[in-house]
């Protein structure tokens, strides 16, 4: 990766709540051309290869935009920040590393790194209707726990932003329906490190 004065990452899922490195600034951004979906089979930290879940990918779409947030990393934290989003995102490689242009609330044009699904890979799950989608969050379990808790804590994290995500929003009032008041249920305080970003 090029050298550049700047490294910023833009996070659209459980980044925004649990980057792993240190963050020296965070602001709202806007990617164009990308849509936030849960369009990957999650066999690691949300499921399982005999049960997969579902988790978030950027799933590239020239109508829509994916509203997040941009994490600045300072230069010095920049190589071990680096390193680390590698290990996590690019596990089982259904994310493509890419550099892409976003558009900060402040006005700001930067180049982040993202990470973006790969269509051709077999954990791709981009046709899945929104009642199957809720279907398999509401029972698939992981390294990480509960699929649902993935979902939540991102719908949460996106309400505390002001970013409404239509989509998100009816597909979690359509988990909570399937599985009901949960005593462990998350609070959106977990230290979960499930890709994507």
């Amino acid at each position: 990766m090029k050298e550049r004065q700047e490294y910023w990452v833009f996070a659209y899922g459980s980044l925004m709540w649990d980057p792993g490195f240190p963050v020296a600034e965070a602001v709202g951004a806007r990617l164009e051309g990308f849509a936030r979906r849960f369009c990957l089979r999650s066999v690691v930290y949300r499921g399982t290869e005999e049960a997969p879940g579902l988790v978030l990918g950027l799933d590239a779409d020239i109508a829509a935009s994916c509203q997040g947030l941009a994490l600045r990393v300072a230069a010095p934290d920049w190589p071990e920040a680096l390193q680390g989003l590698r290990a996590r995102e690019l596990t089982t490689n259904a994310y493509e590393e890419r550099l892409l242009a976003v558009t900060l609330q402040d006005g700001r044009e930067v180049e982040a790194v993202a990470y973006v699904t790969r269509p051709d890979h077999v954990q791709y799950a981009g046709a899945l209707k929104l009642e199957e989608q809720a279907r398999i969050i509401a029972v698939a379990r992981g390294g990480r726990g509960p699929n649902a808790d993935y979902l939540f804590n991102t719908t949460l994290h996106l309400a505390q932003m002001g970013v409404e995500d239509i989509d998100l929003d009816a597909l979690s009032r359509q988990v909570r329906c399937l599985i009901g008041p949960r005593e462990d249920a998350g609070d959106g305080a977990e230290n979960d490190a499930e890709p994507p970003a």
